[in-house]
């Protein structure tokens, strides 16, 4: 036997499952070069036969949607059988919907497509022993990494690693603390988180700090007895009885009261508490997820944010991105707005052309997705034709507030120089930049109480200079 066929024979087998020609001869010549032995199949139902007729491979891909027997059906197929299978499961769909049933199967992990061939090469050496061995050693496989919501949208690598991280954890009872700007979702994340773990059948109990005034909030969480405080006639449970067996989801906790978090630390800690007003020692098990929009570390260095709370919730960081950072998503959120939106108003479903795509990518979003699902149930609402046009986008987009942030002025200075451009708007330097001026010496004159010289010297301007671009405007009289 030739050196070569020893390595083939010791080489792990693995099979490529998919009806597209054309990927299942990519990825299996990309694991050919690798070393592997690979087997293709352009359906589940050949591989199927091919299970029964021969030994099960080290490793499987798989495309979810095929004719006859999809992926999800072909993976139940194979972990009935062979639970320690590693299997990878591919599709062009990147949803959590889509990733649902693929690792709630047992998916070893998901390969969204259009894929890299180095990662998928990649993938499979770490699911597999090298590729001189043909042994599949027993592999620990988490039971679900990602399934559910089909509120959760996206295609962008920072949604899709999202997905991910939502499966996996999901099934574990670890405090999660949900970062990123205000719109971008973070209770939708909690809600999936909550669909997809074992407490999927108790209740979810959402609360948002920052909207319940601080002297009522104790009561809102804990509960209170009747008589406990003025105005309280009779007992009322709080959220965390509430969330009893399930979660609790406390939005915006960077503005809870410093002696609120004494007492959230505590039932974190002990699972107990008293209602207000209460001698009974309530016992509870909840899991608790937090969000904010505010940086807690940065709270808690100015002595507003216990750090031993903040240990507490942070166990697992989940960052969600702005929607700026993510437009190639925009497409897919609107197409599912506008979609809800004209089920709702029981109006046909209006569709964006290419340029008002184009002018919504070009947006920055400071509302992120809320102001995205907004905008479209305006345009659902009120845009005129099937067809929304750039021109049904104009006026909106110019008069959107911008984020909050000293900086932020530059971002509406972006969204509108590319609104004209797109517009074709002659000279638009001289335009802007004598808009710019005149903002900029009307807030000084403001700030100078209508004093020149002093707002001349406060721009670091020459008073005749500043005349100048004043022009005739009048001086107001003492």
């Amino acid at each position: 036997m030739t050196r070569e066929r020893a390595d083939q024979t010791l080489a792990a087998r693995v099979w490529v499952v998919d009806d597209d020609r054309t990927v299942r001869f990519v990825l299996a010549e990309a694991l050919r070069d690798a070393g592997y032995r690979v087997q293709a199949f352009e359906s589940a139902g050949n591989a199927l036969d091919a299970l029964d007729a021969e030994a099960a491979p080290d490793l499987v891909f798989t495309d979810v949607r095929m004719p006859g027997i999809d992926g999800l059906k072909f993976l139940d197929a194979l972990k009935a059988k062979y639970p320690q299978l590693p299997v990878i499961v591919m599709s062009a769909y990147t949803d959590i919907a889509s990733t649902a049933g693929a690792f709630r199967g047992g998916a070893h992990e998901f390969l969204s497509k259009p894929f890299d061939l180095d990662d998928a090469v990649a993938l499979a050496e770490r699911a597999l022993p090298p590729p001189t061995r043909a042994t599949v050693e027993a592999t620990e496989l988490s039971e679900s990494e990602v399934r559910g919501s089909q509120e959760l949208l996206g295609n962008t690598p920072a949604m899709r690693e999202l997905f991910r991280a939502i499966g996996r954890l999901a099934q574990a009872p670890l405090g999660v603390l949900i970062t990123g700007e205000t719109g971008t979702g973070k209770e939708l994340v909690a809600r999936a988180l909550h669909r997809e773990s074992p407490r999927a059948r108790k209740p979810f109990v959402a609360l948002n700090t920052a909207a319940i005034p601080a002297e009522l909030l104790e009561s809102e969480l804990f509960g209170h007895e009747a008589g406990a405080f003025t105005g309280a006639n009779k007992r009322h449970i709080g959220r965390f009885e509430q969330a009893d067996g399930g979660t609790l989801f406390l939005d915006e906790i960077g503005d809870m009261p410093a002696l609120l978090q004494t007492r959230l630390l505590r039932v974190l800690a002990e699972g107990e508490f008293f209602r207000v007003g209460g001698r009974e020692l309530i016992r509870v098990d909840v899991r608790v997820i937090a969000a904010t929009h505010q940086e807690l570390d940065r709270l808690v260095l100015d002595g507003r944010f216990r750090a031993d709370l903040l240990h507490r919730l942070d166990v697992v960081r989940l960052a969600l991105p702005p929607l700026r950072e993510r437009k190639t998503d925009i497409a897919l959120l609107a197409a599912r707005f506008l979609a809800e939106a004209a089920a709702r108003l029981g109006t046909p479903v209006k569709k964006l052309n290419a340029d008002a795509l184009r002018r919504m990518e070009q947006h920055d979003w400071p509302g992120n997705i809320r102001e995205l699902e907004n905008l479209c149930w305006r345009l659902a609402a009120l845009a005129p034709g099937e067809t929304i046009t750039s021109r049904d986008l104009k006026a909106l987009f110019r008069s959107s507030p911008t984020a909050q942030g000293k900086a932020d002025w530059t971002r509406a200075l972006a969204t509108t120089v590319a609104a004209a451009l797109a517009d074709d708007e002659p000279a638009i330097h001289s335009r802007l930049r004598e808009q710019f001026d005149q903002v900029l010496l009307e807030a000084a004159l403001v700030h100078t109480h209508d004093h020149r010289q002093q707002a001349a010297q406060k721009l670091g301007l020459g008073r005749n200079t500043l005349t100048r671009k004043l022009g005739a405007r009048p001086r107001k009289k003492p």
